[in-house]
């Protein structure tokens, strides 16, 4: 049975009541476990095809190999002060492997892993052929997308949790825990340190949903997966140049990767919210807007494949 198939099986759901059922005994109760439980096998089936393909195995270990590299390299010589951010505090305190980590990922590794997954959304389907059999049996377009933009939400919160899992497990063997520095210089526990750790980590993930929201709409505008990719990658790179050239001051605060390294702020003490509340805001109107271009795209689509 083809991965089509197996989704589609699944999200047809039980067969409908014989002959004998009449309306007025029907429960409705019963009808709404049987959508709930159509969904969810929907999204299970969904999720099992983003895991279970190789290329996506390999992008995981890509981006956990980061954390472990900058470990073992500071280990083996430690940092003299001329390192990226975090880097010097990273043999204070290993959750600093982390968010070193994070930085070094963000403007292009995590970006890669999020731009596959939602160029590979709509557009994959329209290449293999299996987009119309989808449609063709009772899966209505809407939830369709649903479906495919939970699961892309689901794979980005994975990604950026592995690379703080990773940094956080591999520093702290090497380097060991206590108390955290913050960048204000005040000190808090290793408990408020983790809860900070968790917090960026909730941040970078709002932030590269937007973009996966992005690459969803893209996605439903061609048949080719890796050209919806390229182009994510290209408006990330694009966004990252434009918000370094001073003279593009009037346009950085629209850009959407403007406010990804506001997670800084996370890590003051009390917490600064200037640079964290619009960094949400923006990533939310980015989401909202579209994938909301995303659906009307969608539904209004002439499938051919």
């Amino acid at each position: 049975m083809s991965a089509a198939e197996q989704r589609t099986a699944a999200d047809v759901g039980d067969p409908a009541p014989g002959r004998g059922a009449t309306p007025a005994r029907r429960s409705p109760a019963p009808a709404t476990t049987a959508v709930r439980g159509g969904w969810l096998r929907f999204l299970r089936s969904e999720l099992w095809l983003v895991y279970g393909r190789r290329r996506n195995w390999v992008g995981a270990l890509v981006l956990a190999s980061v954390p472990v590299i900058i470990a073992v390299a500071v280990r083996v010589s430690p940092p003299s002060g001329g390192g990226p951010g975090f880097f010097d505090l990273i043999t204070a305190n290993g959750l600093f492997v982390a968010l070193a980590a994070l930085t070094l990922e963000l403007p292009l590794f995590l970006p890669i892993a999020v731009a596959t997954i939602a160029g590979d959304a709509v557009a994959g389907e329209a290449n293999l052929g299996t987009l119309r059999y989808l449609l063709v049996v009772p899966v209505d377009r809407t939830r369709l997308l649903v479906v495919k933009f939970a699961a892309l939400v689901i794979f980005t919160v994975s990604a950026t949790l592995l690379v703080a899992a990773v940094g956080a497990v591999m520093g702290l063997v090497l380097f060991g825990g206590g108390p955290m520095l913050t960048l204000s210089g005040t000190t808090v526990s290793f408990a408020a340190g983790l809860g900070r750790l968790a917090l960026v980590c909730a941040y970078l993930s709002i932030c590269l949903v937007a973009l996966g929201a992005i690459g969803l709409f893209i996605s439903t505008l061609t048949e080719q997966p890796i050209g919806a990719t390229i182009a994510v990658l290209v408006l990330t790179l694009a966004s990252q140049i434009m918000d370094a050239i001073p003279q593009l001051s009037a346009i950085h605060e629209y850009l959407p990767t403007h406010y990804w390294l506001a997670f800084g702020d996370l890590l003051r003490d009390p917490i600064a919210l200037d640079g964290l509340e619009p960094g949400i805001v923006s990533a939310l109107a980015y989401t909202a807007v579209f994938t909301t271009a995303a659906w009307a795209r969608f539904t209004t689509r002439d499938i051919s494949s």
